[in-house]
Order: C-alpha cells, then sequence, then structure tokens
C-alpha cells in the first residue's frame, strides 16, 4: 500500500452518500462505502443491474458523489474495460482532462447474479485481456432485485422462491459455485474476499487491489435481510458469524503479473482472519428463514452433520493452500 494510513482514508467525504432506496439494514451501501474510501484519486463506477444499481440512482435523483454508469447485467466488466482502455489512450496522447492525473481508479460493481451468471463471460474476457480494474462482487446469494430467485451463488439448501423449502426439494440441491476460485485460476493478480464487519480490512483489501496493474477481484458477502429473513438490524451480526463460520473465510491471493496460471507453482495465498473460535454452523444458520426447514418441524442432524463437515473440509484446504 501507499503511504496513506487507513485514518486518512476513513476521514475521506462519502462517494456514495444517502438518499439510496435500499431496504434497510442492507450491506451493500455498507461494504461499498467501505471500498470508495480506498481510492486514490478521480473515480468511475460501473454498475451492473440489480438493488445496489436500481436503488440508488432512482430518477432523477442519485447517491452517487463520483462518475456512475449503469450496465446491463451481462456487460459491466466489458464497460469498465472499455473506460480503462480509453483512459490510457488519452494518458499516452496526452489529451483530455484525464491525461493530467497518473491513477483513474475503475470500480466496477456487481451483484452476484451479474457475476456468478449472466455477466462472467464479459468478466472472464476482461481478466484474461488484463485490463487494469477493480471488480468488487456484492454477494447477496440471490437475484434479489427480481424476487429472490436462486443462483449460482445460492448455498446449497437455502430457500429461495425458485428452489422452495417443502417435503419434495429441500431448498437448493446444487452447491455454491466456486468463484474465488474460478477467478484465480485465471491468474488475476489479486484476489480477496471481504466483510463489512471488519471495515479495516476491507479498506486496506480494496486499496491493494487498486494499486496493482491489472485487473483485480474483492468478493463480498452482501447479506440481505429480506432474502435471507432476518431482522436487519441484524446484518453486521449475521456478516461476522459467516466468518466465524468458516461459511466465508476472509482470505486474499496474489500471483505474479504476467505469467500463465499453469506455471505457478504455489500462488501467494494468506488467510487474514482467522476464526479465535472457530462457530458450528448452527449459529450461522438458525439466524435465517431461509434456512429455517433445517430446524422445523424437528432438527435434521443428519443434514447440519453434513454442511458442517463440508464446511470444516473446505476450511482445512484453504488453510493448507495458505500454509497455516
Amino acid at each position: 500500500m501507499s503511504d496513506i494510513t487507513l485514518k486518512d482514508m476513513a476521514r475521506k467525504p462519502d462517494a456514495l452518500i444517502c438518499g439510496g432506496r435500499l431496504c434497510a439494514g442492507c450491506d451493500e451501501t455498507i461494504v461499498a462505502r467501505q471500498v470508495l474510501k480506498a481510492t486514490r484519486g478521480p473515480t468511475i463506477v460501473t454498475n451492473a443491474t440489480g438493488c445496489f444499481e436500481v436503488s440508488t440512482t432512482i430518477f432523477p435523483y442519485t447517491s452517487w458523489e463520483v462518475p456512475w454508469i449503469h450496465c446491463a447485467f451481462e456487460n459491466v466488466a466489458a464497460v469498465a474495460s472499455g473506460i480503462e482502455a480509453t483512459i490510457k489512450a488519452m494518458q499516452k496522447k496526452k489529451e483530455g482532462h484525464l491525461a493530467k492525473y497518473p491513477h483513474v481508479d475503475v470500480i466496477s460493481f456487481a451483484g452476484d447474479g451479474g457475476t456468478y451468471d449472466i455477466g462472467f463471460q464479459a468478466l472472464s474476457g476482461a481478466i484474461e485481456r488484463g485490463h487494469d480494474f477493480t471488480y468488487v462482487l456484492l454477494d447477496n446469494e440471490a437475484y434479489m432485485n427480481t424476487g429472490v430467485q436462486r443462483s449460482g451463488g445460492t448455498p446449497f439448501g437455502a430457500a429461495t422462491t425458485t428452489t422452495p423449502a417443502g417435503k419434495v426439494v429441500f431448498g437448493k440441491t446444487e452447491t455454491k459455485k466456486p468463484i474465488d476460485e474460478i477467478i484465480i485460476a485465471h491468474g488475476t493478480p489479486y484476489v480477496a474476499t471481504i466483510n463489512s464487519a471488519w471495515p479495516l480490512d476491507v479498506i486496506k483489501k480494496t486499496r491493494k487491489a487498486i494499486e496493482v496493474d491489472g485487473p483485480t477481484f474483492l468478493h463480498s458477502l452482501a447479506p440481505c435481510s429480506r432474502g435471507w429473513r432476518f431482522p436487519p438490524e441484524k446484518t453486521i451480526e449475521i456478516s461476522r458469524l459467516a466468518t466465524q463460520t468458516c461459511v466465508f473465510p476472509l482470505f486474499e491471493c496474489t500471483q505474479e503479473k504476467g505469467r500463465p496460471v499453469y506455471e505457478l507453482s504455489a500462488p501467494s495465498l494468506a488467510i487474514a482472519k482467522r476464526p479465535e473460535s472457530k462457530k458450528s454452523i448452527e449459529t450461522y444458520l438458525e439466524q435465517q428463514g431461509r434456512f429455517r426447514h433445517f430446524f422445523r418441524p424437528a432438527r435434521n442432524e443428519a443434514l447440519l452433520k453434513e454442511l458442517q463437515e463440508s464446511i470444516d473440509t473446505r476450511w482445512q484446504i484453504l488453510c493448507e493452500k495458505a500454509g497455516v
């Protein structure tokens, strides 16, 4: 990171101000404000269709204090690529007002629907081409903006409007797509998971991502009180439990720029937050209505045990990769 301190970043004026129409307790604006604290100067934001986009820019109002563009679900990374390429061309020719700035930070925000599913092609292409931008995944684990339908980011067993829990189907039958591993496999220079319950970690990782010359990826868990069915005042508590139970571990992965991923013997992976006392999966699930069928009418011991073993295994593999 540069010489600027976390305190300096925290004192910066908000790039995303109040007045948005997101639900009470929504985590998306919380983590977005934290991310935007880490920018270096001029910043341009591309935003995929979704809750975050529509709720911060209801015409004729906007909550954005930086240049911002609404993109379709599928092309937020492609639009960011075009902006970044244009800025580089202007700087090379020394033409236009952006040419005088040494850095113009390009940041993309998208939900899980626009990342795991609809927008993955554009994201994969932008990373492969090496565009210098930071992609922020706001993962609320379903298509919340259109009615809480399942996505590739919805975890196993979660009840959604298209995977309802009943006597025949026990919520979503597929597991959550391993998006971080997929992005790391592209040879992405920097990939990290972030959680708004640890704001300084968010700011530190974001600044690190922005300062990398090339594509970077930040994966933020974004609990949704409406879709996950918990009281809105419990957002940060749920976020914290996701990491304390190792459902959503905090880590960062750095890879050498310009080398194909198959030539890397071991990408540098570090665990940013090790739970002091790892909590059981039940403490996380039982507070969310989307998992209430795990406990009613009777506690499903077999399924809870299976889920706990799955979480433990993934955590063990992550620790081994990090050399812990």
